[in-house]
């Protein structure tokens, strides 16, 4: 619940870009007022890392629970207050302000929800089902993204240009509010998974674990670029290549679909063969595909050419991602688990989620190419398979004989 109402708001906020920006930042030049949404969409990406240090810390030195109760608690605050705050017109600078605000807390929350929950997870998995736990991270972020897809275009179809402009986006927004306090509760009732700290356990640091934090933290860049340039995929529809809002918002139900379905057989797929060849195949075929996709977008310009176009891209980028998540939490040690975790996934997406979108439409204006984001796509996807060569099979049928992650009891 907790990364499905991260997804469900950050996709929403992707896809209404252009009417929160006008609503929060008119201007008189065309494409200014997007700019200055997408780089607030950013802007939560700041406090990410400062985030998951605090809670991810609170994870693994007090437990799992309180630090996802406290994560999923700010959560709330950010998702509720930004759809709540008046226009530019009708209260000034303060809007924009406060909107910068409520994104900061929420990048604050969503940075130290990464680490425990999915500590959590792997420590309540059976060790050959690691992957298939793991996945339901990503799958439920997919989920999340295809139901967004799904309130935008029920939305759009019913609504005119006016009513979406004016308050259309704030419903949608306010629609994820709706799980908080059921998440609230849920949580309430978990166990634990952090072990004590045993006297003589020496507790182990990133530093010692320098190739997986390297190789971890290009593994998530290249999953956080592909991730969120399909996620912009509705705003570039829209915006770069004029299709209608009811069409370009259909392609956000594709991408979540297909993550529903992929995220999962990725897991299992990765607990049978191991993490590394469920990464190396989907990855190489994005790689491929990347080009032929866009060009036939571009093209086109149909809705049946972009819900193809999403359709190939979402599978091979979903059956990646959700199993690079996995290696990397197994290759984490216990004790320090939820913080590195966290601080790796924070520092990636900070980096590249909160930049992607806004560098995408800023070279895309700049140059007038539409083909900006194939590009953009086939380096992050280039990224990740380099940081493969030296990424360790950590799968408990497939792991490496020289790496043996360090468990609580040693």
């Amino acid at each position: 619940m907790g990364n499905a109402i991260e997804f469900y708001d950050f996709v929403t906020y992707a896809f209404f870009a252009a009417q929160i920006g006008r609503t929060f930042f008119p201007s008189d030049s065309p494409g200014t007022s997007l700019l200055a949404s997408l780089a607030t969409f950013g802007a939560g990406f700041l406090t990410r890392p400062l985030g998951a240090f605090v809670l991810g810390r609170i994870g693994d030195r007090v437990g799992r629970k309180p630090a996802m109760l406290t994560s999923f608690t700010l959560i709330g605050v950010g998702v509720i207050g930004l759809p709540l705050i008046p226009s530019y017109a009708s209260i000034g600078m303060i809007a924009p302000i406060l909107a910068v605000g409520f994104r900061l807390i929420q990048g604050f929350a969503l940075g130290g929800e990464v680490g425990p929950s999915t500590a959590f997870l792997m420590e309540a998995a059976p060790p050959l089902r690691r992957g298939l736990y793991i996945s339901l991270q990503a799958m439920s972020a997919d989920a999340a993204v295809m139901v967004a897809g799904l309130v935008g275009l029920a939305l759009a179809s019913s609504l005119d240009a006016a009513a979406l402009e004016s308050w259309g986006w704030r419903v949608a927004l306010l629609a994820g509010a709706v799980i908080i306090p059921f998440g609230l509760m849920m949580r309430r009732t978990l166990g634990e998974t952090l072990e004590p700290l045993h006297a003589a356990e020496n507790v182990p640091t990133l530093r010692n674990y320098g190739r997986v934090a390297v190789a971890g933290l290009a593994l998530l860049a290249a999953a956080t670029t592909t991730n969120y340039l399909l996620s912009y995929m509705t705003t570039y529809a829209n915006s770069t290549l004029g299709m209608p809002a009811r069409t370009a918002l259909g392609a956000t139900a594709v991408v979540g679909l297909c993550g529903v379905i992929c995220d999962p057989i990725g897991g299992w797929l990765s607990d049978r063969f191991g993490r590394k060849p469920i990464m190396i195949i989907p990855w190489g075929c994005l790689a491929l595909a990347v080009f032929p996709c866009f060009a036939l977008l571009e093209r086109e310009r149909s809705g049946t050419a972009l819900y193809v176009a999403c359709l190939v891209l979402a599978c091979a980028s979903t059956l990646s991602t959700s199993t690079s998540l996995v290696a990397i939490t197994e290759a984490l040690p216990h004790r320090v688990r939820s913080a590195a975790l966290g601080i790796l996934y924070a520092v990636a997406i900070s980096i590249f989620g909160g930049s992607t979108q806004f560098i995408v439409a800023w070279v895309t204006r700049l140059t007038g190419n539409p083909l900006t984001p194939a590009w953009y796509m086939l380096g992050g996807v280039i990224v990740g398979l380099l940081a493969l060569v030296v990424m360790p099979e950590t799968a408990p049928v497939k792991v490496e004989p020289h790496f043996r992650p360090i468990e609580p009891t040693e």
